[in-house]
């Protein structure tokens, strides 16, 4: 099993090598304004923040892959609702560590198209107002990401638009929270 492992990966590593030009790591920054969809929160988006680096792998001139290692903040406010485990107006910071596997579509060297699965993983679960209710929010969420991004040599400039398709409340409502983000920021090709 070791030595399967082994040679599975050093079969990775040098088809990575003999494909320098298609293989490219970097880092990312930038806004996250998110919310949560349902009848326990304000409509509105808040400003949080996102960071993280991701791969390029170019499968040909036109297509490719770029998985993202990211960590995403992600902010929303609660509204008077007698339902609601939270304090109207109290603000919900969740932080998560997602993962995007994105399939790109290159137009030429200047515009990169981005679009697929998100699995997010919550590293903080806010506590309830209630002490003993336990954790309000489920410990993943699975979304879809769809982008854009203007390549400048080794400058990344993009835009991304994620949407919630998983419920991420653990309480009991009749409400499905869904979480959403417009996400712009900067990227930096470093290899």
């Amino acid at each position: 099993m070791k030595k399967t492992i082994f040679s599975m990966l050093a079969l990775l590593l040098f088809t990575a090598g003999s494909y320098a030009q298609g293989f490219h790591l970097g880092a990312k920054a930038g806004a996250n304004l998110g919310k949560i969809d349902g009848t326990s929160f304000k409509d509105g988006y808040e400003l949080g923040f996102q960071l993280g680096g991701f791969a390029e792998i170019d499968l040909s001139k036109t297509f490719g892959i770029q998985p993202e290692l990211l960590f995403n903040q992600t902010n929303t406010k609660v509204t008077n609702q007698i339902s609601s485990p939270f304090q109207d107006g109290e603000k919900i910071n969740l932080n998560y560590l997602s993962i995007p596997i994105l399939l790109r579509i290159n137009a030429g060297q200047l515009l990169t198209f981005h679009a697929g699965p998100q699995y997010s993983i919550l590293l903080n679960n806010h506590k309830t107002t209630l002490q003993n209710a336990g954790d309000a929010f489920k410990s993943g969420d699975f979304a879809l990401a769809l982008g854009a991004q203007v390549n400048l040599n080794a400058l990344r400039i993009y835009g991304r638009y994620n949407i919630g398709l998983t419920d991420i409340g653990d309480v009991t409502s009749q409400s499905k929270w869904k979480s959403q983000q417009l996400q712009f920021g900067l990227g930096f090709r470093i290899l």
